[in-house]
């Protein structure tokens, strides 16, 4: 399997999913609207929605009724980037190669137009349509899992302990914390969002979250690493900016060669989670690997 070529694919289908599920701007409310759809068609490789998607796979489901969980997933990542751009927080201007939300919106369009995709996400999660697909719940259970995944114990909690760590000498444990929530949170619940809707029994639920625990560390390592050695044109956003702020990374902590070697490990620990899937599980097994290359 060529796993750029099976991205690529997911891409596209999550891509038109997003185009059917995201409102037009149009009408008295079309500038928040355009604010929201600027970001969420800014590009970006979708891996969450992506992951979701192998997921399901991996059980022999088809998930593509059920496109507008990934896309919600996608959504919740998006308003993420937004707010973390602010001013108050990185005051980031270049986002996936574009002048970020607020530069061109106004930043307090920006902060609604993440608020405007956060909660859209729910509305498809918990739209009726989806019955014919998943029963009502498993559907409580996918939206409580995003949900917390999302929140204070999750993605946001990790976002405010990283702004208040800037600059400052903090544990290895808060490091591991800030990465745990922040990036960690969402990748995994991504991929116990696709064994829900793969109707995952106890033992598969349990190996799939291990292994977007893993993943998910990897992707936050390898972003510390492209970060010190990216240059801004290929990450599409500033590089060095971790730097700049004095924040705790891996290689802060234990150096370029270090990180790499940690970076390895976790995805090693990924596809060891997976020993006991057939081949429907290889796009995860190689979403691992690719993580371990990627250049942005």
């Amino acid at each position: 399997m060529d796993i750029k070529e099976y991205l690529n694919d997911k891409r596209r289908q999550v891509e038109e999913a997003l185009g059917d599920v995201m409102l037009p701007a149009e009408g008295p409310l079309s500038r928040h609207i355009e604010a929201m759809r600027y970001s969420l068609f800014a590009g970006g490789k979708r891996v969450r929605p992506v992951l979701c998607l192998a997921a399901a796979e991996a059980l022999g489901h088809d998930p593509t009724p059920l496109l507008p969980v990934a896309c919600a997933l996608e959504c919740i990542h998006t308003y993420s980037l937004i707010h973390d751009d602010l001013p108050a927080m990185d005051n980031d201007d270049l986002r996936r190669g574009k002048p970020t939300n607020h530069v061109v919106f106004g930043e307090a369009a920006a902060i609604l137009a993440g608020d405007g995709l956060l909660t859209l996400a729910f509305d498809l999660m918990s739209d009726p349509a989806l019955r014919s697909h998943i029963s009502d719940t498993r559907r409580l259970r996918l939206i409580q899992v995003v949900a917390r995944a999302a929140g204070p114990l999750g993605m946001v909690g990790g976002q405010a302990l990283d702004v208040a760590s800037e600059g400052k000498a903090v544990e290895f444990e808060t490091l591991r914390t800030i990465h745990r929530c922040k990036t960690g949170a969402l990748i995994t619940a991504s991929v116990q969002a696709g064994a829900i809707i793969g109707g995952a029994d106890d033992s598969q639920y349990d190996a799939l979250t291990r292994y977007g625990e893993a993943i998910g560390l990897a992707f936050q390592i390898v972003d510390d690493l492209l970060n010190v050695e990216g240059t801004t044109e290929e990450l599409g956003k500033a590089a060095g900016s971790d730097a700049d702020r004095a924040k705790a990374t891996y290689p802060a902590f234990f150096g370029v060669e270090e990180t790499r070697g940690k970076a390895r490990e976790a995805v090693t620990a990924a596809e060891t989670a997976l020993a006991g899937f057939d081949q429907q599980a290889e796009p995860l097994r190689l979403l691992a690997r690719y993580i371990l290359t990627r250049k942005r």
